[in-house]
């Protein structure tokens, strides 16, 4: 399939000819895999861990997913089930920066797949991981920019009185509002040149940490009744209200807080066409990002869970906060101390701060995969949408993510339901396009990937291995039903949801995508 691009030519062995050499090892390595540098390549790998760590956002997806938690086993399910869960991401990570190495591209991991996958299977299995990636990443955003939203409308409700003084409580279309409002602003950010976005993107990396710290330290010191060691530590809550006591299954139920806020690091991967010596930095930024998050998340679930004072009343939807778990907690704990809640809404405003950094990064790692994706032809108008402006930024990409983001939240105006159920695939669709490229890796590709500087040598096959599986177990325990019985209204849509894109996405291919997607096109000559 012929590009229509320029053609330049290039020297065909990495770092052997000295014109390869006296380049940056990352911008040597995107050359030899047939692309031009487009993409202002100024992120030192400190950048490139911000994104990642930023966009994990502990802060984010702890406190967006703790009244869930909380009813599916309580203390015991994200004490012990984030160790589960950090353990068995850790294998995807690893696993993810050792094929990032060796392919550093924007294009992350629908290239890997199409590279992994072999010349017989590289349109389709491209096709399918690349379609997973982007719309789980648009359901991220969406996801992540509309618990923002609700925040915001909590913390009004709380300034202004509470729900039991009287409180301003936001409709669904004021929150609808702040959503698209919030998406305008990180779509502006993105737009800036990648050197601002740097500053923004290491600034948010910093307020995550400091943040954390406060908070796991803050919360349980001013609480006037402490919760105990036994409760944090032994007590499982099965008073969900749902219908589900079996404590096996509760369990696996509430592991759902701990990988939902464990993911999004595939951003290093989307970033490595404008860092610094990628094929080293870009795993460092995936694995480094993790590990910090991991290590500082499970302070921050042992600082706010040691000020819980009562399950049933944090989750009671006629708390002053109605019915927000952290927000009642931060804000009960200053007012029983201090006589006021207006520290609690302070610490509010610490974590609004982190999950808008997070958006904003949801944003950038979105239109680095489009930008990717429709340089390769695989999306409808490709050719709008991979374009750069003259700062070197794909600023159509940017305002698309953004559009299409907030398309996905106006379902929350017909049903939270069939909201709830299109943003699993944030969760769910992500994992699957993860494990997917670790998968050709391991069998397709068994025997020709060549690793890069960063590989697990002897270890990688049994590591990835371990991420394949836990993939697969987080799409089967994620889709299991959460309340019984089950009606159209307790009903688990995240089969449905995903059952749904995977049927558009095949059919596409069908009855399209196959006829004319060839998988990643190289946009210069590597022959000799």
């Amino acid at each position: 399939m012929e590009s229509g691009r320029e053609k330049v030519a290039l020297p065909s062995h990495r770092g052997v000819t000295n014109g390869a050499a006296a380049l940056d090892s990352g911008l040597a390595r995107l050359l030899e895999l047939g692309y031009k540098q487009e993409l202002k390549r100024d992120l030192s790998v400190i950048s490139n861990f911000a994104f990642s760590f930023s966009i994990i956002s502990v802060l984010t997806g702890i406190t967006t997913l703790y009244n869930y938690a909380l009813s599916y086993g309580g203390p015991v399910s994200f004490v012990y089930g984030w160790f589960v869960v950090s353990a068995f991401t850790m294998t995807i990570g690893l696993s993810m920066a050792e094929i990032c190495s060796s392919y550093p591209t924007s294009g992350g991991l629908y290239y890997w797949s199409a590279k992994l996958a072999g010349p017989r299977w590289a349109p389709f299995a491209s096709w399918i991981t690349g379609w997973f990636n982007i719309v789980g990443q648009w359901a991220g955003t969406a996801s992540v920019d509309y618990s923002l939203a609700q925040l915001i409308q909590v913390i009004i409700l709380l300034s202004t009185g509470g729900k039991n003084g009287g409180g301003y409580e936001a409709s669904k279309y004021v929150v609808i509002g702040f959503h698209g409002g919030l998406l305008l602003l990180h779509a502006i950010i993105n737009s800036l040149p990648i050197s601002l976005l740097s500053f923004f993107g290491q600034l948010a990396a910093i307020w995550n940490l400091v943040g954390l710290f406060m908070l796991m330290i803050l919360i349980p010191s001013v609480a006037t009744e402490r919760a105990s060691f036994k409760f944090v530590f032994t007590h499982f809550n099965t008073d969900n209200g749902e219908g589900i006591s079996s404590r096996p299954y509760v369990f696996v139920l509430g592991l759902l807080m701990s990988q939902y806020t464990l993911l999004g690091y595939d951003i290093s991967a989307h970033m490595t066409e404008e860092t610094k010596n990628a094929d080293r930095n870009g795993p460092k930024g995936i694995i480094s990002a993790l590990g910090i998050s991991i290590i500082v998340g499970w302070g921050y679930i042992l600082g706010i869970t040691f000020a819980v004072p009562d399950i049933s009343y944090l989750l009671n939807e006629n708390n002053d906060a109605g019915g927000y778990a952290i927000a009642e907690i931060f804000y009960l704990a200053f007012k029983e101390r201090y006589g006021s809640g207006v520290g609690g809404i302070f610490c509010l405003g610490v974590v609004a701060v982190a999950i808008f950094f997070c958006g904003m990064s949801a944003v950038t790692s979105n239109s680095r995969m489009t930008y990717a994706f429709s340089r390769d032809g695989a999306m409808p108008l490709s050719s709008l949408w991979h374009r750069v402006n003259r700062q070197e930024v794909p600023i159509n990409a940017v305002w698309l993510s953004a559009f299409i983001s907030f398309c996905m939240a106006l379902t929350s105006l017909g049903s939270m339901v069939a909201f709830q159920a299109m943003v699993s695939i944030a969760t769910i669709g992500l994992q699957i396009a993860y494990a997917l490229p670790i998968f050709f890796r391991l069998t397709l590709a068994h025997k020709s990937f060549v690793p890069g500087p960063f590989n697990l040598g002897r270890y990688g096959v049994l590591v990835g291995w371990a991420a394949v599986l836990w993939g697969l177990t987080t799409a089967i325990l994620f889709s299991l039903p959460v309340a019984y019985p089950i009606t159209i209204e307790t009903l688990n849509y995240t089969p449905v949801a995903l059952g749904s894109l995977l049927i558009l996405v095949v059919s596409y291919w069908i009855f399209s995508g196959r006829h004319w997607f060839k998988g990643p096109i190289t946009n210069i000559n590597t022959s000799s």
